[in-house]
């Protein structure tokens, strides 16, 4: 039995996949969350053996989600599964940790398939996603400026801290409490190398960031 979760911040969108998968006699829905971060933590208490991400949701969307799943439960195999044909988004996924990408526009049948692959270690990728994987392999090596190691999540509180609010605001307007931006406030301080916020704030403006 493949125990799967579903991490996706549409109830709908939850409902339709387990409707989908209930007929799959191998495949059993073992949970589901709304956002990337209470994923993470379900993830950490039922390690499921696939997570079907979705990439946009408030809070902590699906490429931070996707780390800390793999943070929580490691073996967990991570399925992106998105209704935006995003190219953009599809090596920051990959990097976070996931091993498919798919769009919502599968059928059944191709979503069981990718399910079961993924719990082989086996890849499925979107034509889209393979494209933008080749076009990123064939690429002449280029390097790499600790910008380049930001999260999507961080490069957000920088901005933010460009323009000059405090954790709490940010925390606000991100769906985040405090002590999660701090947390990133420290991830940003360690990646960039400077010493305090109010460093990050010139940097995000010299960088025009803001």
């Amino acid at each position: 039995m493949i125990r799967i979760m579903l991490v996706d911040d549409h109830k709908m969108v939850r409902e339709g996949l387990k409707i989908y998968l209930a007929t799959e006699e191998d495949i059993q829905v073992v949970g589901e969350a709304e956002n990337g971060a209470a994923g993470a933590k379900l993830a950490g208490e039922l390690k499921p053996d696939v997570v079907l991400m979705d990439l946009m949701m408030p809070g902590t969307d699906g490429i931070e989600g996707t780390r800390l799943c793999k943070a929580a439960s490691p073996d967990s195999k991570i399925i992106v599964l998105t209704s935006m044909p995003d190219d953009e988004r599809v090596m920051p996924a990959i990097r976070a940790g996931a091993l498919s990408y798919m769009l919502k526009d599968v059928s059944a049948d191709e979503l069981a398939a990718a399910i079961r692959n993924a719990a082989a270690g086996r890849p499925t990728l979107h034509p889209m996603a393979a494209s933008r994987m080749m076009q990123e392999l064939s690429a002449p090596p280029k390097q790499k400026s600790a910008i380049d190691e930001i999260s999507p999540r961080e490069m957000e509180v920088l901005q933010a801290i460009g323009r000059g609010l405090s954790n709490k605001e940010i925390g606000e307007k991100l769906f985040i409490g405090e002590r999660t931006v701090k947390t990133h406030v420290s991830h940003l301080l360690e990646k960039l190398g400077l010493q305090d916020r109010t460093q990050l704030a010139i940097y995000a403006v010299q960088n025009k960031l803001v």
